[in-house]
């Protein structure tokens, strides 16, 4: 972690920080000093998120966003601005999936998956920019997932809408590189979490995705953690409109 010391007292924002991957991020950024806001639509999880988080260091402090409805998003980064003074870097974590075949699938449930996923994605990262680009610097990471690059049964508006979160990463790199804000994704494969234990009981499921993933096993939150951290820190400065992929070898075959 030494490698990571310019992260600390940098101002940090992330989205769908109160469980899960979100918090294992938070967790890894608070440990290394920074300051951080956690977002989330429950305030009792966030509250309970950000004590767990204040164990650590009296540095994280929450914020409720409903990442579907715009004026909801400006509001949440426009805030974390104003109790940070300033905003380092944003982690878009939010995100949703409603498993379900194509066939299936309601206009009702197409639209909550890519308004979360993408265009929640993307306003949240127009505000953050019109706050970083006066200060000349700014990292944004997107997390996308590899189904941005494969497609996956009963996941047809998932994909759809993490590919298009790999498409924005690039558009806005490319347009705020001249503001020295870089713009980076990371996408992992699946993820065993308390969230999608559940899931992977179901046996043929769980066979069916080791048996893609060469290195055979799930990720960790901790193995997508240590590729936000490096691009958020100064390790990563010349790098942009770039995607990690962190899945095992999966999107390799």
């Amino acid at each position: 972690m030494a490698y990571f010391s310019d992260l600390q007292g940098k101002r940090v924002l992330i989205t769908g920080g109160s469980k899960g991957l979100g918090l294992d991020i938070a967790q890894a950024f608070v440990s290394l000093g920074a300051n951080v806001i956690i977002t989330g639509r429950d305030g009792e999880v966030l509250a309970e998120a950000a004590e767990q988080l204040n164990k650590k260091a009296k540095v994280c402090s929450y914020l409720i966003a409903e990442m579907q409805e715009v004026k909801s998003v400006y509001a949440m980064v426009d805030e974390a601005v104003r109790q940070l003074g300033g905003l380092d870097v944003l982690v878009n974590n939010a995100g949703i999936n409603i498993p379900k075949k194509a066939l299936e699938v309601t206009e009702g449930e197409w639209d909550q998956i890519l308004d979360t996923n993408l265009k929640g994605m993307f306003f949240c990262a127009q505000r953050a920019g019109k706050h970083m680009i006066p200060q000349g610097y700014g990292k944004i990471i997107n997390i996308v997932s590899q189904m941005a690059f494969v497609g996956y049964y009963q996941r047809a508006a998932y994909c759809s809408s993490k590919g298009g979160a790999v498409q924005l990463t690039k558009a806005l790199a490319v347009e705020w590189a001249e503001h020295q804000i870089k713009v980076n994704a990371v996408a992992p494969t699946f993820i065993e979490t308390e969230m999608t234990r559940e899931m992977f009981k179901k046996r043929d499921f769980y066979e069916d995705v080791i048996r893609r993933i060469p290195l055979g096993g799930l990720a960790e939150p901790s193995d997508v953690t240590g590729a936000v951290l490096f691009l958020a820190s100064d390790l990563a400065n010349l790098i942009t409109g770039e995607t990690i992929k962190v899945d095992g070898g999966w999107t390799a075959i």
